[in-house]
């Protein structure tokens, strides 16, 4: 089969190379994938230019999501059979309740070898089946970007309908976040350097639209669109460039989950941020099977259709990677293997 691999963390796009593998066999409670369709994360950019923040093994696989049809299945499998469309899961050992503290061990396109190959063995109990009015294009965009947010705002958050959040940036995560606000009821502010960008996610359902170049005190202007009180709460990209104008966001006791840290370097936090608003805040790191598997209830349930910017060729891997690099995008970038 064919894939792609990366010699080392660090080693640049162009260090990517399509080589020749053995095609894979499923052992017990493993399924073997067809992989059809990929998609890229920007912890996917971070590993390729050094920028990741957990260890990654030499020569592997990239990339966490993907999707495709099952072709076989090993001894003792019973959540899937063969023909069942399915997409793996970001961690291929957590299945529910609190991870392990290796669970990074298992993560695909890190610590184990990724998506971005023709075939793919994945844990039974690590892959879930798609909604079914989604394409598997728009199935591979799920594991990573959709089960963050899902976990940040249905289990950190714990968001109901009247609620409300805030949402950095238009890329995966956060418009698949304004894409669940408005299939939940939540009322979804976001934020973005791109008028155009926003007049998009105004269409996609936002509430209020924040240009956070021409407004770089956003804070403010979230604290006036909620009438001095502030939102219930954020989903942290930037990091350390944006957290302390997310705490000025926030309302009394509200919630931030930190997801990234897209901007800035590492700054020590000022505990009086957290002691002036009260404010409870979770680091979270995408989810479980379980969590996953819930999502795509709810996606089939109210026929939410991932936002794709563009689909390359798998030849166009590299490109791929560039157009992410570029900051361009708004949704997710997919790269179609077969």
């Amino acid at each position: 089969m064919l894939v792609y691999e990366l010699p080392k963390g660090g080693a640049g796009i162009d260090a990517l190379v399509k080589v020749e593998r053995p095609d894979p066999k499923p052992a017990y409670r493993q399924v073997l994938v067809k992989v059809r369709a990929c998609s890229l994360n920007f912890r996917d950019l971070g590993i390729v230019l050094g920028k990741y923040r957990m260890p990654v093994r030499e020569n592997v696989i990239p990339l966490s999501d993907g999707a495709g049809e099952v072709i076989e299945v090993g001894p003792g499998v019973t959540r899937v059979k063969v023909g069942d469309r399915v997409a793996g899961c970001f961690f291929q050992r957590w299945v529910g309740g609190e991870p392990s503290a290796d669970v990074h061990a298992s993560a695909l396109g890190g610590g184990i070898d990724g998506m971005l190959a023709q075939y793919k063995v994945l844990e039974e109990d690590a892959v879930v089946q798609l909604p079914s009015h989604l394409s598997l294009e728009e199935g591979a965009t799920l594991p990573c970007a959709g089960v963050t947010v899902w976990h940040a705002i249905t289990g950190h958050a714990k968001l109901v309908a009247g609620q409300s959040v805030l949402l950095q940036g238009t890329g995966g995560v956060s418009i698949f976040g304004l894409q669940f606000a408005r299939a939940m009821g939540i009322e979804a502010i976001i934020t973005s350097s791109s008028d155009e960008k926003l007049k998009r996610a105004k269409a996609l359902g936002a509430a209020h639209c924040i240009n956070y170049k021409t407004t770089p005190d956003w804070e403010k202007a979230v604290m006036e669109l909620t009438g001095g009180r502030g939102v219930d709460h954020v989903v942290e990209v930037g990091g350390a460039a944006t957290l302390a104008r997310s705490f000025g966001a926030i309302r009394m006791n509200g919630k931030i989950t930190i997801i990234g840290n897209l901007s800035g370097a590492p700054t020590e936090l000022n505990p009086s941020l957290i002691l002036a608003r009260r404010a409870n805040v979770q680091g979270i790191t995408v989810g479980s099977t379980q969590m996953f598997a819930a999502m795509a209830r709810a996606i089939e349930a109210k026929a939410i259709k991932p936002v794709i910017d563009k689909v390359f060729a798998f030849e166009e891997t590299a490109a791929a990677y560039r157009h992410m690099a570029s900051g361009a995008h708004f949704g997710k970038i997919v790269i179609r293997v077969g």
